[in-house]
């Protein structure tokens, strides 16, 4: 019947899907929002961005203590908090700094021509204008130094995430005085301490105009990013970001293999065998990952995140727009996600294959991976195998191994069926590392850009910078009333234990409490204690209150400090009058938005007693024992 049926298939495409369920998608037409799901936090209103010096902050000396050149591993959040660091290292040492090296464009193979390791990431003239007035940088040492940096003659150093400024005051600076030039090598993601004394709060600032304003993507990739906001809210309705943050050395840092039970488990497993023998984790290999889900040490599943937004109140035809360049597991996880959510798009989904190449430019091409069947022995090799073999009698020889044909390797994880070491990347492997960094960026402008962000898995404790983090850091600096949620994954993982059975059809006091977590994630309470477990571990992801000041109003607001007794919230200075006058022109409209808010409370309670009925009604259905006071 198939094969002698004319009928042609229909390609499926998520863009023409998403057009199809928005009717208005396309026109100019705006239509009118929740305010309860997309309004901003007016807690946070009074909030400001401000990262320029405020005391006197002295030009760099042209005649510096030498040059600072670095080589940056790892993935795209590593990566923009090490030059964060960098920069202000070179502040604090007076040192100039060359533009440092992105290891994971410069290893990839036939990588386009076009671009260098940092031009490849981020716009290089606009970065060394914007830090002029605060750090001296050149593109590459002078070329009398060159040819001794290939020699090795310059000391070297791999400082770690935490290390204090006394280290490079103390340990670098003589070195650099004296040597003129000095080397480092990042590999955790940073390579100074995130908190720093009260007196150096004019570095922290200098982090944040670097995070926030210095490290502009290449045009290209911000002009396509852009595009992709667009595409999002041409319909007149807003979007929400979501970032699951499922990565496989995260996960391997904190047990979670048993979460997926299929092939990805073993490879979360090899991967944390390996991290116990560098010494990076110190615990036994195998744990129980529903104990530290519990404890909140794993991460929310992309289906626990859809029951979560619908019992906030998102209904079914809500953009979601899925961040991260990779998403371990696949596409398997994420259909419990997409049934909840059909609108459910990515980057492939709103831009073209051509749109995307363009930004990695012309590349060589690879040599192919043709499968090469193992060479066969000669008559001589098997006759002196076969004298060598011992003494008669003997055991039959084993069968040959059958060998592994390409057609029945399945993804990138096909050493399994072959080998028991993983095998180092091969050229291809290295050239999607490069392009994820691309990738992540897109996603990044998005997700900073979106009505809503929703995090899977932040402020892991693993101390590593993770994107979700970066993401709400910027929102946080560039418009801290954003709506942004902040879910306390242990109070989610008890939430989910008591309706595990019917997670479909929690009861409404499962809702209801829900609901009061995630709002209230959203305000102050969700921001201070993001503060208390972030900022130790990454500056950026909660630049308060060195890169904030406050417009004064009515509320007060408390203060929240660290265990050290540094202000982590509430230690905001008042902002410039400047601003004071712009926040006034855009109060005008408060009367108006009030009264709109009570139209929206009324339709809210309509809707809540809508949800009310039918929630009755499934348990009715579901549940034998209903209980009437639920």
């Amino acid at each position: 019947m198939t094969k002698f049926s004319s009928m042609n298939l229909a390609q499926y495409s998520a863009k023409e899907a998403l057009s199809h369920d928005i009717p208005n998608i396309g026109s100019s037409l705006e239509v009118k929002r929740n305010k309860r799901l997309w309004g901003d936090v007016r807690s946070l209103e009074s909030l400001q961005p401000y990262a320029n010096p405020r005391s006197s902050y002295p030009a760099p000396d042209e005649n510096s203590n030498g040059f600072i050149y670095a080589k940056i591993f790892g993935g795209f959040e590593k990566i923009r908090s090490s030059i964060c660091d960098l920069v202000t290292i070179s502040r604090l040492l007076n040192a100039t700094l060359v533009i440092p090296e992105i290891q994971q464009s410069t290893r990839s193979k036939g990588v386009s021509y076009k671009f260098k390791s940092f031009t490849y990431l981020y716009d290089e003239e606009e970065f060394i204008i914007s830090l002029k007035n605060d750090v001296n940088i050149v593109k590459t040492l002078p070329e009398y130094l060159k040819a001794a940096r290939k020699r090795s003659e310059f000391p070297i150093f791999k400082p770690q995430n935490s290390a204090s400024p006394n280290f490079y005051v103390r340990e670098v600076l003589p070195k650099l005085m004296k040597a003129k030039v000095v080397g480092l090598i990042i590999t955790d993601g940073g390579c100074l301490q995130s908190i720093l004394p009260p007196s150096m709060s004019e570095f922290q600032r200098l982090r944040c105009r670097v995070g926030f304003h210095a490290l502009q993507f290449r045009p290209e990739i911000q002009i396509l990013g852009l595009r992709i906001v667009e595409r999002l809210r041409a319909s007149g309705q807003p979007f929400l970001a979501y970032h699951p943050g499922l990565v496989r050395d995260t996960l391997a840092y904190h047990g979670c293999a048993e979460l997926y039970q299929d092939v990805h488990t073993e490879l979360i497993q090899y991967r944390r065998a390996q991290l116990i023998k560098q010494g990076i984790i110190n615990d036994e290999l195998s744990v129980d990952s529903h104990m530290r889900r519990e404890n909140g040490s794993c991460p929310l599943m992309p289906e626990e995140v859809g029951l979560l937004l619908r019992a906030i109140g998102y209904p079914p035809q809500t953009i979601i727009y899925l961040a991260g360049s990779k998403t371990f597991g696949g596409q398997r996880l994420l259909i419990p996600l997409r049934s909840l959510f059909p609108n459910l798009v990515d980057r492939t989904t709103l831009c073209s294959k051509t749109e995307l190449f363009d930004l990695v430019g012309p590349e060589a091409p690879l040599p192919a991976d043709i499968f090469r069947p193992p060479l066969q022995k000669s008559e001589q090799q098997l006759m002196d195998e076969w004298k060598k073999a011992g003494p008669r009698p003997r055991p039959l020889p084993p069968p040959p191994d059958r060998p592994i044909y390409q057609h029945e390797k399945e993804g990138w994880y096909a050493w399994i069926t072959e080998t028991d070491k993983e095998p180092g990347p091969s050229p291809m492997d290295l050239r999607n590392q490069a392009h994820r960094l691309i990738w992540d960026a897109l996603d990044y402008i998005v997700s900073v850009e979106a009505d809503a962000f929703i995090p899977g898995f932040n402020n892991d404790g693993s101390g590593w910078p993770d994107f979700s983090g970066l993401a709400i850091g910027q929102r946080l600096y560039e418009r801290a009333s954003s709506r942004t949620y902040r879910p306390d994954r242990k109070t989610i993982a008890a939430l989910f234990n008591i309706t595990r059975d019917d997670m479909y059809h929690p009861k409404r006091n499962w809702t209801l409490s829900a609901k009061e977590h995630l709002n209230r994630s959203l305000s102050e309470d969700g921001l201070i204690r993001q503060s208390l477990l972030s900022k130790p571990k990454s500056f950026l992801s909660h630049p308060l209150p060195e890169c904030s000041c406050r417009i004064p109003s009515v509320e007060t607001t408390k203060q929240v400090k660290g265990k050290d007794g540094r202000i982590l919230y509430g230690g905001e200075e008042e902002c410039p009058k400047w601003m004071h006058s712009a926040r006034g022109e855009g109060a005008i409209d408060d009367k108006t938005e009030s009264a709109e808010d009570d139209d929206d409370a009324v339709e809210q309670l309509e809707s809540d007693a809508t949800d009310v009925t039918s929630s009755l009604t499934s348990l009715i259905d579901h549940d034998e024992e209903w209980d009437p006071n639920d």
